[in-house]
This record gives C-alpha cells, sequence and structure tokens, in this order.
C-alpha cells in the first residue's frame, strides 16, 4: 500500500491559502516551475484539479474550497507536533510574539497595563494588537491571532472562551455641554441633543438603547455615525453630541463625573436600562495546552480583573 507524501499538507495549506502558484511559490522560498510540479502532484493525490482558472486569474475550485480550513489545522497540528516541547515555561527567557485581535477601544483602554504587566514578567515577548473590524472566528481558525478578545459573536463550537468583565454604556459629552454638570440626566435631557453612534456598518446603528427608548414609545436624534469609539469620542468633544461608548473605554480618557477638574470630557450614567456587555477573550483549541499561551490568557485575565474589577 502507497503512503501518501506528508510533505505535500503544507504545500497544499499554502496553495489553499495563496490561491496562486505565484503566491505559493514566494511564500515557499521556492521557483514558479517546482510549485507548478508540486501542484500536479497535488491534483495527483488528491484528484481534484484544485486551482482553474477564470479569466486572468486562478481560482479555487468548489473542493479546495471545502477542505481549506482542514488542510490548515491539520498542517498547523503537524507544525506542533513537530516543534520541541517544554515541560517547563521560564517567562524570563522566553522569546515570541503573540497577536491579539481587538477593538479599538479596547486596546486603547487596555493595551499600556497589558504591555507592562508582560514586559515585567516576560522582557522577551513581544505584543501585537491588531484591529477587529467584522466578528468571526476565520483569523482563530486559520492560525491568524494568538488571541481575540470582544463580545462573542458566531464564533463557532470550537472556540475556547473565558469572560474577562461585564461592561456597561454610558453617556459622554464634552466638557461644557450642558449635561456636563449633571450626575444624573432624566430621559427628556437625554433625547433632547443629537447623539453620535460607533458602528462598523453605517446602516445599523439600532442598537441596545433604541431598543429600551422604544419601549417607552421614544426614539433618539442620531445626528452622526462614525466606525469606533475613538471617533465618537472626538466628535462628542468638538460638538453638543452625546456619545455612547462602554465606560471601561474611558480608562485612559480625560473625563469627569461633576465638576472640579480640567477634563475634556464628561460622563453620565443613562437614564435607561440596557443589557451587559460581556467581554470574552477567545482561543483556538490548538492553543489550549500551550504554555506560553496559558501564561498570556493567565495575564489577560488578570490585568482585566484588576482595572474592572
Amino acid at each position: 500500500m502507497n503512503e501518501p507524501d506528508l510533505n505535500l499538507l503544507l504545500a497544499l495549506d499554502t496553495f489553499l491559502a495563496e490561491g496562486s502558484v505565484a503566491g505559493a511559490a514566494r511564500r515557499l522560498g521556492l521557483s514558479a516551475s517546482a510549485m507548478s510540479r508540486t501542484l500536479s502532484r497535488l491534483r495527483a493525490a488528491t484528484g481534484d484539479p484544485l486551482l482553474v482558472r477564470a479569466g486572468r486569474h486562478m481560482v479555487l475550485t468548489p473542493y479546495a474550497e471545502a477542505i481549506r480550513e482542514r488542510a490548515r489545522n491539520a498542517a498547523l497540528e503537524a507544525r506542533a507536533l513537530l516543534s520541541p516541547s517544554t515541560a517547563e515555561l521560564s517567562l524570563s527567557t522566553l522569546t515570541c510574539e503573540f497577536i491579539i485581535r481587538a477593538n479599538d477601544g479596547f486596546i486603547e483602554a487596555f493595551a499600556p497595563s497589558l504591555i507592562a504587566a508582560a514586559a515585567a514578567e516576560a522582557p522577551g515577548v513581544q505584543l501585537c494588537f491588531t484591529s477587529k473590524p467584522e466578528k468571526g472566528p476565520r483569523h482563530l481558525r486559520e492560525g491568524l491571532v494568538d488571541l481575540e478578545i470582544g463580545v462573542m459573536g458566531e464564533m463557532g463550537p470550537e472556540i475556547r472562551l473565558q469572560a474577562l468583565f461585564r461592561d456597561r454604556f454610558v453617556g459622554v459629552v464634552r466638557a461644557g455641554h450642558p449635561l456636563a454638570g449633571f450626575s444624573e440626566i432624566t430621559v427628556e435631557q437625554y433625547l433632547a441633543y443629537g447623539h453620535v453612534v460607533a458602528s462598523r456598518r453605517i446602516r445599523s446603528t439600532h442598537g441596545s438603547v433604541d431598543e429600551a427608548l422604544e419601549k417607552r414609545g421614544l426614539s433618539r436624534k442620531i445626528a452622526a455615525v462614525v466606525p469606533g469609539f475613538p471617533a465618537s469620542l472626538k466628535v462628542a468633544q468638538g460638538s453638543d453630541l452625546i456619545a455612547l461608548v462602554p465606560s471601561s473605554f474611558l480608562l485612559n480618557q480625560p473625563v469627569r463625573e461633576g465638576e472640579g477638574d480640567t477634563a475634556r470630557l464628561a460622563m453620565f450614567e443613562l437614564p435607561v436600562n440596557t443589557s451587559p456587555i460581556v467581554v470574552s477573550q477567545m482561543w483556538h483549541p490548538r492553543s489550549e495546552a500551550d504554555l506560553a499561551h496559558r501564561w498570556l490568557r493567565k495575564l489577560v485575565l488578570s490585568v482585566c480583573r484588576t482595572l474592572v474589577p
């Protein structure tokens, strides 16, 4: 019985990820002719053309699309099996890079403390934060990031999850705004001004605040939509609009509650009840037992629960 050439597994993963012979050749450091021969062997092994021409470009076949995730996971597991394993983790000598995917609000609020805590325990570790324009499990499944932080969406049954803290939305206005001197405001006061909303999708601005207002037969005037919470605070700071942000995002912001300081922003509790926000860290099962990854998850949990008890 002829055994399959397992060297083809890594080549298959690269072909499916790059979608072209030239791209796979660059990634593996081989010539285009060598990669073409490898593609021929893969076609013979799988019984499928894998890559076919569509106009001027090459596209994956339906079978190639169907096995892309399996090939990625198999390649990652193979690399993990053939990598050195250590029974103990030495943080003082640990040298590695962790990629953490989170929204801009979390990065601005928590990254400084996370970086300082990591440097104190493992000075050779580099934390790389990347933005999160959309939710989904692809980055974790394909091994593009080590950790994802945010509100859990449709992540798939295999993704591991740990709650970090519970958050809530608050209102924010510029210092000097007519509402800035109030520790509590009424619904009427809240609705007397326009609002700036942070949303990844322009036409999807309806949230928990709007649902709570609708129960009272009320609605707010959304005057502006911006792509993230940092932008919404900038707009509020330069206008009379009210911004809606998670309270944790204000950890490193110049915000005051009431009178007596020179902060540029003021916050207040919303006059309607909204559902709490559960912020979690998520990772792929392939990293579950990795000692360095375990340390990272413990560090993130400790820092988050220190800043947001």
